[in-house]
């Protein structure tokens, strides 16, 4: 299995995050978005967004979007579970996993700040108050929902905590203020002491 990723993509790292929980082997391409990488026709051929990740399975198939990917995962590879067993626990994790990768993430993901300061002419510091407004927006909605005890759901690493801490990592970087969410941060802090997530990210990579 190989995983072509870039190393600050929100979505990538939540890939690599569920591939090192798994324990699944698999290679690891970088796909560099500075550079262009997913914009030329090697990379257009077995994705045509020109997005990361892409998920290249033994037998060649390809997964081109990181929820479809994990759902794969976790269909094949069931043996350390990242979903509830209980259907409606379950549907409360994806609930939040599309909190943050469809109203948190889309709208400030690098090419949509590239837009911004490009053809749009945003300054810096106008990008910086987009990217800190729809993170709170989005932080404030997920923040009471979580339990912190000590993951998004409980005892049990999910699908949520892989959502969760690469958008809160990109979210310091870009200095949020994290202080009116204190259970986001110790659930980031926790998770963040194991090697699966310690391995899968960005500075590690």
């Amino acid at each position: 299995m190989e995983l072509f990723s870039y190393f600050r993509s929100s979505a990538a790292y939540r890939v690599r995050i569920a591939l090192n929980i798994k324990g699944i082997p698999h290679t690891l391409t970088d796909v560099n978005l500075l550079e262009g990488d997913h914009r030329r026709a090697p990379y257009l051929a077995f994705n045509p967004q020109g997005l990361v990740p892409t998920l290249k399975l033994d037998d060649g198939r390809v997964i081109n979007q990181s929820p479809a990917m994990l759902e794969y995962l976790e269909a094949v590879y069931p043996e350390r579970t990242l979903l509830p067993e209980d259907p409606y626990d379950a549907a409360v994790v994806r609930n939040w996993c599309s909190l943050i990768a469809c109203d948190i993430h889309p709208v400030n993901n690098l090419r949509i700040l590239k837009f911004l300061t490009g053809t749009l002419s945003v300054s810096e510091d106008e990008k910086l108050n987009w990217y800190r407004h729809w993170i709170k927006l989005g932080f404030e909605a997920l923040e009471p929902q979580l339990s912190a005890n000590p993951y998004c759901f409980g005892s049990n690493i999910t699908f949520a905590d892989l959502y969760l801490i690469p958008q809160v990592y990109n979210a310091l970087r870009f200095h949020q203020d994290m202080t009116d969410f204190p259970k986001i941060q110790q659930i980031y802090e926790t998770c963040n002491q194991l090697d699966a997530f310690i391995k899968a990210s960005p500075d590690h990579n």
